[in-house]
C-alpha cells in the first residue's frame, strides 16, 4: 500500500497564485478579503513556504485600506468594521511579522471599536447593529491579547456569558440555548483560555462531547451531532483538544496521558491526506467537494494539530506517511505559528495599553 503523501508543491502553487489572482468564483467573498489573506498566509506558514517581501508588503498595504477610520478592520476597503475580518487582518499581519505589518494596526482606535461592540451582558456584537454570537467574543479576545489592548473592563462579564452558551450536550452553541457546534465551541474555549477562565466551563462534559465528534469510519470530525464529516472541523474540533488537555492538567487531573491527545491522531491524518486533497492543489470538505482557501487552511491546521503534541517542554510528534508530510506546529489558541505569536506579543507588550476613549459624561478610566 502506498504511503499517504501531502501534495506540498501542488498546494504551494495553488496558494501562491491566490495571493495575486482570484477567480470570479471568489466574487461572493468580497466582504471577506482579509480572511483570504489570513487563510493563504497561514497555509503557507504551515507548509514552511516563505512569502516574498514585496508580496508581504502589498498585503500590508491592502489590509491598511481595510482598516476603518473608526477602528477595527472591514471585509474590504470602504466597508464597515466587523470583528471577524478584524481577527483575520490582525492574524495575517502577525504572520507577516514585520515592523510595517505591526505599524498598520491602530491600537487606540481598535480598542475604541471593541468597546463600541461590547454589550452590557459581556457579549459582543460582530459589528455595530449586528448579531451576537460566541465568535465575536473570541475575535475580540484574540486581537486584544495579541496587540496588548486588554483593559480591566473590556471583558467584564464576558466569561459568565460564554459559560451560559455551554448546553446539556457539553459543547457550546452560538448563543445561550442553541445546539452545540464545533466552531462556536472552539471560539468559546479559546476565548476562555485567553481570559484565564477556562475552569469555569464544565470541562469533562466538553471533552466527552468533542471526543464523540470524531467519526469511527472516516476518521475525520463532524461539526454537530448527526452531521457529516467536514475537513474544516479537523481544526475546529481537534484544535479544542490541546486546550482541554492543558486546562484539565492545570486543574490537577492525574488520569491524563502525557503521550497523546484524546483523539485518534492517525485516523484524522489519514482522512485529510487520503480524502481532502485536490490533486491539482488545495484541500476540501470531503470527496466530491471543490477546493477552496478556507478548507485548505483548516485542513492543514488540523493536520498540524494531529501531528504535534505538547509545548516546548513536552513535545511529541506522530507523522503519518513520509517525513515530508510534516507541517509546522500551530498555536492552538490563535491558529498561527507559535513563534509569530511570541514575536507579536513581545512587540506589542513593549507599548503601553491605550486609554479607552472617554464617553461624554463618564468618569475617566483608571487602568490598573
Amino acid at each position: 500500500m502506498t504511503e499517504p503523501t501531502l501534495l506540498r508543491d501542488q498546494h504551494y502553487q495553488y496558494l501562491k497564485k491566490g495571493l495575486r489572482h482570484l477567480s470570479d468564483a471568489y466574487e461572493c467573498l468580497d466582504a471577506s478579503r482579509p480572511w483570504l489573506c489570513y487563510w493563504i498566509l497561514h497555509s503557507l506558514e504551515l507548509l514552511e513556504e516563505p512569502v516574498p517581501t514585496a508580496i508581504a508588503s502589498d498585503v500590508c498595504k491592502f489590509l491598511a485600506r481595510c482598516q476603518s477610520p473608526t477602528g477595527g478592520f472591514a471585509g474590504g476597503p470602504c466597508q464597515a468594521a466587523h470583528l471577524a475580518p478584524t481577527y483575520a487582518a490582525v492574524n495575517a499581519l502577525c504572520i507577516i511579522g514585520t515592523q510595517e505589518a505591526y505599524n498598520i494596526i491602530d491600537r487606540e482606535k481598535l480598542l475604541s471599536f471593541l468597546f463600541s461592540v461590547k454589550q452590557p451582558d459581556g457579549s459582543f456584537v460582530m459589528h455595530i447593529g449586528g448579531e451576537v454570537d460566541v465568535r465575536s467574543t473570541y475575535c475580540a479576545a484574540s486581537v486584544a491579547s495579541l496587540t496588548n489592548i486588554m483593559t480591566p473592563t473590556l471583558f467584564q462579564d464576558t466569561p459568565t456569558w460564554i459559560v451560559s452558551c455551554q448546553n446539556w450536550e457539553g459543547g457550546l452553541g452560538g448563543v445561550p440555548g442553541l445546539e452545540a457546534h464545533g466552531g462556536y465551541t472552539f471560539c468559546g474555549m479559546a476565548a476562555m483560555v485567553i481570559l484565564g477562565k477556562e475552569h469555569m466551563l464544565d470541562l469533562k462534559s466538553l471533552l466527552r462531547w468533542v471526543a464523540s465528534r470524531q467519526m469511527r469510519y472516516e476518521g475525520g470530525f463532524q461539526g454537530r451531532c448527526n452531521k457529516l464529516v467536514d475537513g474544516c472541523y479537523s481544526f475546529w474540533q481537534a484544535g479544542l483538544l490541546p486546550l482541554l488537555h492543558r486546562a484539565l492538567f492545570k486543574g490537577g487531573d492525574s488520569t491524563l496521558s502525557l503521550q497523546k491527545w484524546m483523539f485518534e491522531q492517525q485516523a484524522l491524518q489519514e482522512y485529510i491526506l487520503l480524502c481532502c486533497q485536490n490533486p491539482a492543489g488545495g484541500l476540501l470538505d470531503k470527496p466530491g467537494k471543490s477546493r477552496d482557501f478556507y478548507h485548505t487552511c483548516y485542513c492543514l491546521s488540523g493536520l498540524s494539530v494531529a501531528q504535534h503534541f505538547g509545548n516546548m517542554d513536552l513535545h511529541h510528534e506522530l507523522i503519518v506517511g513520509r517525513e515530508e508530510n510534516r507541517l509546522a506546529p500551530s498555536h492552538p489558541v490563535y491558529n498561527i505559528c507559535p513563534e509569530k505569536v511570541a514575536q507579536a506579543i513581545q512587540h506589542f507588550h513593549q507599548l503601553p495599553v491605550p486609554v479607552p476613549a472617554q464617553k461624554e459624561g463618564e468618569a475617566p478610566n483608571r487602568l490598573s
